[in-house]
This record gives structure tokens, sequence and C-alpha cells, in this order.
């Protein structure tokens, strides 16, 4: 770990104590985890404390543990990750946050602290459905206004639920349920030795 990292591991573990969770430094990037309940006091503690002057977010998104680690995953499901950068030190970090409520995900808007995340927010709550209290504006950002799901929640088919067709009896677009039949695609791995050869065909 560099001197940099060092220092900032050093003010992040005085300054928060208990409050975080864990404290990781891999591949030259410094990762803490706080809970739900702390997310928004730290975050803005991060900006406002000029130990760590992080003035700049830089990214927002949500993940969904369901699946991590081919199952094997044991604690909550949906977390939000944010990365910070601060200019005036010349570091960056990494600060994840999971939800407490699986069945309903949320956690508190950072918008207040930093209004570049406004778009981030919305679009983990419409891929992942995870809510952010205080957001001004929480609505889809990528899927139509009628979508139904989160598309990238790990259980999310890959069909979707609904799809939608211009109607010309009706002269608007509808929506109806998938009529994809689902199907598995087995990638062609074994070939003939022409294939591919223009003389063959």
């Amino acid at each position: 770990m560099s001197a940099k990292l060092e220092t900032l591991s050093q003010n992040l573990q005085e300054h928060f104590g208990e409050r975080i969770k864990s404290l990781k430094c891999v591949l030259g990037e410094v990762t803490i985890e706080v809970a739900a309940a702390d997310y928004l006091g730290v975050m803005t503690e991060l900006r406002d404390q000029s130990a760590f002057g992080f003035e700049e977010m830089i990214d927002l998104c949500g993940v969904d543990y369901s699946v991590y680690g081919d199952g094997a995953w044991q604690g909550a499901r949906y977390a939000v990750v944010v990365h910070l950068l601060s200019v005036a030190h010349n570091w960056r970090l990494r600060v994840r946050a999971f939800a407490e409520d699986d069945g309903f995900p949320s956690m508190a808007s950072i918008t207040g602290v930093w209004a570049s995340a406004n778009w981030f927010e919305r679009e983990a709550f419409d891929l992942y459905g995870i809510a952010f209290v205080g957001h001004d504006d929480l609505r889809r950002i990528l899927t139509d206004y009628g979508f139904i799901g989160h598309p990238f929640r790990k259980d999310f088919p890959i069909s979707g639920h609904v799809e939608m067709r211009y109607d010309p009896d009706q002269a608007r677009v509808i929506y109806q349920p998938v009529t994809i039949e689902p199907r598995e695609n087995t990638p062609r791995i074994v070939r003939e030795d022409t294939y591919g050869d223009p003389a063959h065909g």
C-alpha cells in the first residue's frame, strides 16, 4: 500500500471508528463499507472534512448480490456503491452500503451532498429498484414509464415481462404479455474442418 493510501486509511479509521464496518485496500484502491443508517452522515463528512476532501462523486451504482459466488452469498442482497474523488489530495475512495430490507431496498439520497448523484440514483432505482429517500425526482431514466420490474435484478427474466408494439387499429403503442418462447441457446463450439472456407459454401 502506498504512503498516500496508508494515510487515507488511517484518517478513515481514526475519524469514523466503528461506523466503518470494513476497510480494504486491494489493487491500489481503498474500499469502506458502512451501514445504511450511517451512509448519509459518512458521505457528508467525506465531503466536508479537510482530512478527506472528496469534492467529487464520480460514480454511483446498484449491485444485486443474490447469486454472487455461485449463490454462496449470505448477506443482504442489494448494495449501493459510490466512487469518490479528492482533487485536493489526489486520492479516490469506494464506499459500499447495503440496503437493510431486500423486499423494499432503500437508501438515503446523497443528491444534497453531491448534485451529480441525481441521475445515478435514478438509474439505480430504475435498474435495481433501490429507492433513494429524499430524492426530489425519483423516476425511471432508462426504461419506459410503463416498464414492469427492474431489469438488472438477477431474477429478472431475459425476455422481460411485457412487450410493446404499435397497434394500427388503435393507432397507438400497446403493451402485452411476452410472446417469446423461452429457450436455451447453446453456442456452437465444434465446427467442421471447412467452416468459413468460401470454396465449400
